[in-house]
């Protein structure tokens, strides 16, 4: 695999982490002493944001985070991308479903250490969000906001 490809998959598997509540592979995207700025909701350590945003999480329905236009800059052990994401969550809101949508870019320093690529220092914009009521058309529970997600059986993880 060959570095570019090392990162953007580990870009795809932050999305995949969020969406299961798998807090270890959430927390390896990040080097030990990364850190996060994710504006007004959380600075701190990267691995930390993990633990805080499943915490977040936790009282929510469903969530969907998606990952594009990924621009990936490697120069030897170093790395800089930025990354658009889309998220949508839904909640409920008394008898009201709701869903949150968010549209924004990760601002991401990276660097291979031990021959690992982790997250230095992510920056997280928020380029802008809703909030609308929704009515569901299906009610499909197959997928799981855990790791007896099918994937799981699947991927071997």
């Amino acid at each position: 695999m060959t570095d570019r490809e090392a990162i953007t998959d580990l870009i795809y598997r932050y999305a995949r982490a969020m969406d299961r509540m798998d807090a270890a592979q959430g927390k390896a995207i990040w080097h030990a002493d990364g850190t996060a700025d994710y504006g007004d909701v959380f600075i701190g350590k990267g691995q930390d944001f993990i633990d805080f945003v499943n915490t977040q999480h936790a009282g929510l329905l469903k969530h969907s985070h998606q990952m594009t236009n990924i621009i990936l800059e490697v120069d030897g052990h170093c790395a800089g991308s930025e990354t658009y994401y889309t998220t949508a969550l839904r909640m409920t809101r008394g008898e009201q479903e709701n869903e949150i949508r968010v549209w924004g870019r990760y601002i991401d320093r990276w660097s291979k250490r031990e021959g690992r690529w982790g997250i230095d220092h992510r920056i997280a914009l928020r380029d802008f969000d809703d909030i609308r009521p929704v009515t569901p058309i299906s009610n499909d529970m197959r997928g799981r906001r855990d790791r007896d997600d099918p994937s799981y059986a699947v991927l071997g993880e």
